[in-house]
């Protein structure tokens, strides 16, 4: 296995066509697995995947929105969004979506990889002194996070619902970065 490789897309340019069909994939894949990345009822239609994607990498810019990378061996196999609001009241944090990394390289390191990769891009290079993120309860992704410093700060019971039943949104805090 080779490494785990970081890097950002901070600008739309930054994506070239082969890497945003690499996210496209792993961003399918993740969800037809029953991944909490924004599509709750597998299969997605790639079409749909193809235009969420699009709308995020049209909005990446170095000071509000970014994508953490995450390559082994030269092929994409995760990624997050990092973003946060123009607004100078609460543009000292940033909310953390989509932390995925593709089925077949689970077990190998690649989230924590990028949770470790947004917090220093978001303290070093973004100026943020803290995150946020919310997260699908009963899923293991609590204890994933609170390994890496997170904490959880508040809880929506039975907020997301799914067919094979309800599941609590959880959200959670990392300060200081």
């Amino acid at each position: 296995m080779h490494p785990i490789d970081l890097g950002q897309a901070v600008r739309p340019d930054d994506m070239t066509p082969g890497r945003t069909r690499e996210l496209v994939a792993c961003w399918a894949a993740v969800a037809d697995a029953g991944g909490a990345v924004g599509f709750a009822f597998p299969p997605v239609r790639i079409g749909e995947v193809e235009a969420a994607a699009e709308e995020m990498i049209a909005g990446l810019d170095p000071e509000y929105s970014r994508l953490v990378l995450a390559a082994t061996g030269g092929r994409l196999v995760g990624w997050l969004h990092v973003g946060r609001h123009r607004d100078p009241l609460v543009r000292h944090w940033g909310t953390v979506r989509r932390v995925q990394s593709h089925p077949e390289a689970r077990g190998l390191g690649v989230g924590t990889a990028l949770m470790d990769g947004v917090r220093q891009i978001a303290r070093d290079e973004m100026g943020m002194e803290q995150l946020h993120l919310g997260a699908r309860g009963g899923e293991g992704l609590e204890e994933f996070y609170g390994r890496l410093g997170w904490r959880e700060i508040g809880r929506h019971p039975g907020a997301l619902r799914f067919a094979h039943g309800d599941r609590d949104e959880v959200f959670m805090l990392l300060r200081p970065l």
